[in-house]
């Protein structure tokens, strides 16, 4: 086996044999095989082990079995532990769920704060295949179907090829030692009932039914790497990247061929599994919108606008963000740059990137600040006056777009611009005008 998994690093994993890695490993045959295969083929790794503290002195002594295997083998190895079932109980989560959150976010930090370049996992053969068999029974598309991908970030699972068997063999011939797991042979879990008792059951009903798995697995990996390479072509001749929007022209979009399919290969990476909701969308109203718990996608006349949602954070910090300005200051630099000098110059003509304001009309500080729920101002150019929202609606200026809005106001918090589109007519300074600042946008 030796032979194989260097000739499997030589030809899919060389990143492997340049650069230092984590090993992910648990104690249980086939963490500790990957660690005696690494450390056969001399590469740099060091060990990490996460106590989950489920089983009580087992937990204990499988720490410990890791840390003796690290001085084994001549390698640096990590430990922690983790009160699962408090955290499990706190988050509502079950516990595969919550001990694969606990020590994911622990791998993380270890990769950023040790400068590890990957995290290797002892996934193998009969893993990916209850993946394909979990996903396919919950409904899937080809990606689920393809199981424990090898690769995904800077996660490397250098065992998927290899079987169980071969893994049980290699460590029995040379004489490895391992932990066993008494929650692995628990049929409560679905993962464990498709080990035990569905895949033995195909193997029955066909000798090669899981090599035939397989090789469909690897059937597939082809056949969506091809529609991945579609997809992208399609990405570039749809995608109008706009700051931080994506612009789809709604008509290019609804002419391809095989419609949800398309849309959802373009649209599930940003959350959106529903293609026929994305479809239902384009054929909406203007303004109606779609939310996936990272992505925002909204119908804007004939577009449709993708763009990723603020955290609550983010969206606390513009929704209270202001700043102030006070006489004599000639500009500011944040949140926008703005340029504020005195002038003799008057003008009635509208502007987008400046404004001439009638000092005498102002009264200090002023503030920049965003749009708030029943803001008016007299724009100049119009009789009367109106909702700075109604505005906004009239300019097309779509919902996302009016996130990034600025208003200058004055002390008494009336409106003087709205930056970058309109001047309220109450201070613009007229032909009698002694002194006119101007504000500007730079």
């Amino acid at each position: 086996m030796i032979t194989a998994f260097k000739n499997h690093l030589n030809t899919q994993f060389k990143e492997l044999t340049t650069s230092p890695f984590l090993l992910a490993c648990s104690g249980g045959v086939d963490s500790v095989v990957l660690a005696h295969l690494c450390s056969q083929c001399g590469l740099t790794f060091a060990l990490a082990h996460c106590n989950f503290n489920l089983r009580g002195a087992a937990s204990t002594a499988d720490a410990q079995f890791v840390a003796n295997l690290a001085f084994e083998l001549g390698v640096p190895v990590f430990q922690t532990s983790f009160d699962t079932n408090a955290y499990i109980k706190k988050h509502k989560v079950s516990i595969q769920m919550g001990a694969r959150t606990l020590r994911y976010n622990w791998f993380d930090q270890l990769i950023k704060t040790h400068n590890y370049q990957y995290l290797l996992t002892a996934h193998q053969r009969e893993d990916a295949l209850e993946t394909m068999i979990i996903n396919l029974s919950r409904g899937t598309g080809i990606e689920g179907l393809l199981g424990i991908p090898e690769k995904r970030d800077y996660i490397r699972r250098p065992l998927i090829c290899f079987a169980k068997a071969a893994l049980l063999t290699f460590a029995n011939e040379n004489h490895i030692q391992w932990r066993e797991d008494s929650s692995n042979d628990s049929t409560d879990y679905l993962r464990n009932k498709i080990r035990h008792e569905v895949l033995p059951l195909m193997a029955d009903l066909h000798p090669t039914a899981l090599e035939n798995m397989i090789q469909t697995q690897s059937h597939l990996k082809e056949r969506s790497q091809l529609a991945s390479l579609y997809l992208e072509q399609l990405k570039k001749e749809f995608f109008l990247t706009i700051g931080n929007e994506v612009h789809i022209t709604i008509d290019l979009l609804c002419a391809t061929p095989h419609i949800l399919a398309v849309m959802y290969g373009l649209f599930s990476p940003y959350g959106f599994n529903d293609a026929n909701a994305v479809l239902d969308l384009c054929q909406r109203e203007n303004g109606k919108k779609l939310l996936s718990s990272s992505h925002l996608l909204l119908k804007d006349r004939s577009t449709l606008i993708l763009t990723p949602l603020l955290t609550p954070s983010e969206a606390s910090c513009i929704a209270e963000e202001s700043v102030s300005i006070y006489p004599g200051e000639l500009g500011i630099k944040n949140p926008i740059q703005l340029s504020i000098s005195q002038t003799k110059e008057v003008s009635s003509k509208a502007h987008h990137e400046f404004i001439l304001v009638d000092e005498d009309t102002i009264t200090y500080p002023l503030k920049l600040r965003h749009p708030r729920e029943g803001d008016l101002f007299y724009p100049n150019g119009m009789k009367g006056k109106k909702k700075v929202s109604k505005f906004l609606r009239d300019e097309k200026i779509n919902v996302i777009s009016k996130a990034s809005i600025w208003l200058l106001t004055d002390a008494k918090d009336q409106i003087i611009w709205v930056v970058g589109h309109r001047a309220d007519r109450r201070f613009a300074s007229k032909l009698n005008t002694d002194k006119s600042l101007c504000f500007r946008i730079l």
